[in-house]
């Protein structure tokens, strides 16, 4: 059938059809249909929606990820048919029925992931039958390679090339910005492909892009990290593993993390950024992704198993999660404080010796420093100026302003300071309830928001002392915020009412 072309400006892939000629066509919201422009010559499959009025009949409504590959004219006649459904809808499920697949039903999947060949409630059901069934590791191998194989990779001419990871869950987890100019001070190459925050308050690019930009192909990643030795990114920008930022999306409603893609998600990343000795950074603790120790030590095992498999070096840090690292929470107040420990700041020991332990790792499997003197080797790094000066290269090459200080950093204009109730010791911080209510504020589209934290679990404070203190760049943000906070109790002071039981009185 013949319809005229009616462009919507709509990000997704898809098309809308009158039900009048979708029932001529023979085909029903949810199918497939094929569309041709003939100008080009160009064809694409796009999912259908349908309506009664807001598309007229002989007209096809075509979205704007879908005009992308056509690149039809407002009202120029194109051709569409009914469409096949993918293959990849059998192996989809094949998992939902528990049952192990192939690489080449992995590879399947993954192209039409990529190629936005799935619908979204097609590819919800992938990822949750990986959440509920799980992967072994055979499966996970086949994802991580078809993610790298689909999208952009990087080739050095030379190794080693060290990467690091944290898989997440403690707020204020800015060592990203000391690891990388530290490693790369040495003279070692690390091209930092970083994410957004998802359910986090600042993810390491959130961070970055505070100072300089973060959106960059493959190939300027490369040119960079040639050039200054590394670079913090965003991995959303270059292509690299784009499977998984799609599944993210799917991931992020529901905020659940399956094991196997997430494994996945992180190997992928790094094999595709040429890195050969990789550091894994997983925090434990009662509120992060990792309850406990030995939980973290099996996900160990299971990162350097999948290492392994690929040719990769991984090793893994067992980090303390309870508690944010540093006192801030948001990406201005985050990059103010690593910025200050780069420009010589002995304060916060949490951040400082968390930094220097991950890069001290890396040097030690790169044979930069005896097993055991690593930490010293990124001490030194940190303490003579050379780190700061490498990231102040970085900042450059990324088109940022290398004079930055920690002073210059702006932080919301709006604050409210939150003062203890009681006398006694912090005894616990809620890192969920941190989180929510640095986002309440605005972060991390804010850059000014967040939270900046005056105690630390351990630390005994007077009553109206300081607990700590918000941050928003709106003043409505602001009042959000505050009152969230009282509901939340994110600082558990000794001694604080926590309930009361009953809540009303009874007469």
């Amino acid at each position: 059938m013949k319809l005229a072309a009616k462009i919507l400006d709509i990000a997704d892939r898809g098309v809308l059809l009158n039900q009048v000629d979708a029932r001529n066509i023979g085909v029903v919201e949810g199918d497939r249909l094929q569309v041709m422009n003939h100008a080009n010559a160009r064809t694409v499959s796009a999912h259908i929606d349908t309506t009664r009025t807001m598309i007229e009949e002989g007209t096809v409504g075509i979205y704007g990820l879908t005009n992308r590959a056509l690149s039809v004219v407002e009202g120029a006649e194109v051709e569409v048919w009914q469409a096949a459904k993918p293959a990849s809808l059998e192996f989809i499920k094949k998992k939902m029925n528990n049952l192990r697949l192939t690489r080449d039903e992995t590879r399947t999947i993954v192209n039409d992931i990529v190629n936005d060949n799935l619908s979204l409630p097609e590819l919800s059901a992938y990822v949750t039958a990986n959440y509920i069934n799980g992967m072994d590791m055979d499966e996970v191998e086949h994802l991580t390679l078809a993610m790298v194989e689909t999208g952009s990779q990087l080739k050095f001419s030379n190794r080693p090339i060290v990467d690091k990871h944290s898989i997440g869950g403690v707020p204020g987890n800015k060592i990203s910005l000391l690891v990388v100019p530290i490693i790369a001070a040495s003279g070692l190459k690390i091209p930092k492909t970083s994410s957004r925050a998802i359910t986090g308050a600042a993810g390491t690019a959130d961070l970055m892009e505070v100072l300089a930009p973060v959106e960059f192909s493959a190939e300027e990643v490369q040119t960079m990290t040639e050039k200054v030795g590394g670079v913090i990114v965003w991995g959303g920008a270059t292509n690299i593993a784009p499977a998984d930022d799609r599944i993210i999306v799917v991931e992020y409603p529901f905020k659940i993390d399956a094991r196997g893609q997430m494994l996945a998600s992180v190997m992928a990343k790094k094999f595709a950024v040429g890195a050969n000795l990789v550091v894994i950074d997983i925090p434990v603790g009662r509120t992060t992704k990792i309850a406990d120790v030995a939980e973290g030590r099996k996900l160990a095992r299971e990162f350097i198993d999948l290492g392994e498999r690929l040719k990769m070096r991984v090793e893994c840090a067992i980090t303390y999660g309870d508690a944010p690292v540093g006192h801030t929470i948001g990406p201005a107040l985050e990059v103010q404080e690593a910025l200050a420990v780069l420009e010589g700041a002995a304060e916060p020991q949490s951040l400082i010796q968390k930094s220097l332990s991950l890069a001290g790792i890396a040097f030690e499997m790169a044979g930069k420093a005896p097993r055991g003197q690593g930490y010293q080797m990124a001490e030194e790094l940190l303490r003579s100026g050379k780190a700061l000066e490498k990231f102040r290269q970085i900042i450059e090459v990324q088109g940022g302003d290398p004079t930055v200080t920690a002073a210059s950093i702006q932080l919301g204009a709006h604050t409210h300071m939150v003062n203890a109730p009681d006398s006694g010791y912090v005894v616990e911080l809620n890192n969920h309830s941190l989180v929510s209510l640095a986002r309440l504020a605005g972060a991390p589209q804010d850059h000014g928001a967040g939270i900046l934290l005056h105690a630390k679990p351990g630390e005994r404070v007077d009553k109206g002392q300081p607990i700590f203190t918000i941050y928003a760049d709106r003043g409505w943000r602001l009042k959000l915020a505050i009152e969230e906070g009282r509901r939340l109790m994110p600082v558990l002071v000794e001694g604080m009412l926590l309930d009361r039981v009953p809540t009303e009185y009874r007469l």
